[in-house]
């Protein structure tokens, strides 16, 4: 994961880290983030890097939420309570934050909590997958821990331990420095947590959640690991692996920028065209000057004002820099059109951009069955601590989860295919009204479709009701 998040977030000393002690990458080739820039003092820093890693966790994420998912139960006041708490706290959001993590780090933990001083409903929040440690039973998460660094003004380093198990959620606090837990000290000792030590339990670690479930999921990106097989963990979009790509990617741009550096125009002038400035205060060359004093230069010599200017290799670095993206985005699950290659510009219908991203789409399939289920329980948990916290009278359910469509049709193209469906009589109003609304119920179908057929004059009164015959 360390590795995974270096490339993820782009950061050149996270990059230079991950890869100081292993130079090489599998062709032999010495990396190029494995080279010490500080072995030279005042040499500037002439690596490029492209964001390629942070390209395809958010092509991941942008694929599975762009379009916020639906939530629906079965009775309408807990549908109410939901869209609200899901507006509210933009629920939508935290997934599209989620599902990046996710791609990145092999996978990412949603978490339920609550601050009855902040807020008047329960919250979802998102944890990383490296501030985790899980516990599993038979592939299943039956507790984790999760862990964050508090703020200090000295070398201790403080860390709030917070446990996640069926009913119970235990916070402590601990004393330690850089690569040590330390020792546990009660929670009143620093600032930014002494506030929990009011509502835990008689025990004094604990808070009683008074549900029976697991407020935290684990959400996998992918499986299986195919570094850890076996493992319940997921797998990284970059766990191909994609590293050496990464790498390849950075030194031919690195390398395309040196050319245009190399390539800037030079003079090379003798000595004599130089002006000095006087003793200590060296000579200059004067380029914009027009008119010059007559030099004392042999006419056999040849001395005169040279021009340097070397060829950019655009051609070929180009080439290179797209054969070695493709193979990236194609090695982590994609189409190379989800990432505008090959796009010639031309507008497409939704059908056509599908067609493209097959792979891409494919791969979206596969990562929102592991979404569901997680989300659907979490929404489940939020209900049933809202119910106990805020809303007594709430039915919790476990909601149903639907994807929005990753690439939506264009407005136009789709009246003017509803229009010619409906001008050959091929189809009711009832499957055009489901065309346009794929994510309304039955219900709601049912209204709109009386609604049009009173509008144009179609409604026809049903001849068994009482009064419709005359």
């Amino acid at each position: 994961m360390r590795v995974d998040d270096a490339w993820y977030s782009g950061d050149h000393d996270k990059l230079a880290a991950a890869y100081r002690n292993n130079e090489q990458r599998h062709d032999g080739r010495r990396r190029l983030w494995a080279r010490d820039r500080n072995a030279q003092p005042g040499k500037r820093e002439t690596r490029l890097h492209i964001p390629l890693a942070g390209d395809i966790a958010t092509a991941s994420a942008d694929l599975l939420f762009s379009e916020p998912p639906t939530f629906t139960v079965a009775d309408s006041r807990t549908q109410d309570r939901l869209d609200e708490i899901a507006e509210a706290d933009g629920i939508a959001n935290t997934l599209i934050e989620a599902a990046e993590v996710a791609s990145a780090l092999g996978g990412v933990y949603l978490r339920v909590t609550w601050d009855r001083e902040l807020l008047d409903r329960p919250l979802l929040t998102v944890v990383h997958a490296d501030a985790a440690v899980p516990e599993w039973r038979w592939g299943h998460l039956a507790a984790v821990t999760f862990w964050h660094e508090l703020s200090s003004d000295s070398a201790t380093v403080w860390r709030h331990l917070e446990r996640h198990s069926p009913g119970r959620i235990e916070h402590a606090l601990y004393q330690g420095g850089p690569d040590r837990l330390g020792e546990r000290v009660p929670l009143t000792e620093h600032p930014e947590v002494a506030s929990l030590a009011d509502s835990l339990g008689p025990e004094g670690d604990s808070i009683e959640t008074g549900i029976d479930r697991l407020t935290a999921a684990y959400v996998p990106n992918i499986r299986p690991s195919r570094r850890h097989r076996g493992s319940p963990f997921g797998r990284s979009d970059y766990g191909a692996p994609l590293y050496d790509l990464f790498d390849a990617l950075d030194t031919t741009w690195s390398s395309w920028i040196r050319d245009i550096r190399l390539a800037r125009a030079r003079l090379l002038v003798p000595d004599g065209y130089l002006r000095d400035h006087g003793p200590g205060r060296g000579a200059s060359f004067d380029d914009d000057r027009e008119i010059w004093q007559l030099l004392n230069i042999p006419p056999t010599e040849g001395g005169g004002i040279t021009l340097s200017q070397f060829a950019i290799r655009v051609a070929e670095h180009s080439q290179s820099a797209d054969s070695i993206t493709r193979q990236a985005v194609m090695s982590a699950g994609y189409s190379a059109a989800t990432f505008g290659l090959g796009d010639e510009g031309a507008a497409v219908t939704a059908t056509e951009v599908k067609a493209r991203e097959r792979k891409s789409m494919i791969t979206r399939g596969k990562k929102s069955r592991y979404w569901a289920p997680e989300v659907a329980e979490m929404l489940y948990v939020v209900l049933l601590l809202d119910r106990r916290l805020f809303t007594p009278t709430l039915v919790a359910e476990r909601p149903r989860i639907a994807f929005g469509d990753s690439v939506s049709e264009d407005a136009s193209s789709l009246a003017q295919t509803l229009s010619l469906l409906h001008q050959a009589q091929s189809v009711s109003a009832e499957t055009r009204v489901r065309i346009l609304h794929p994510e309304w119920d039955e219900t709601a179908v049912r209204a709109e479709v009386d609604r049009i057929l009173a509008e144009t004059g179609q409604a026809v009164p049903d001849p068994m009701q009482a009064g419709a015959l005359v």
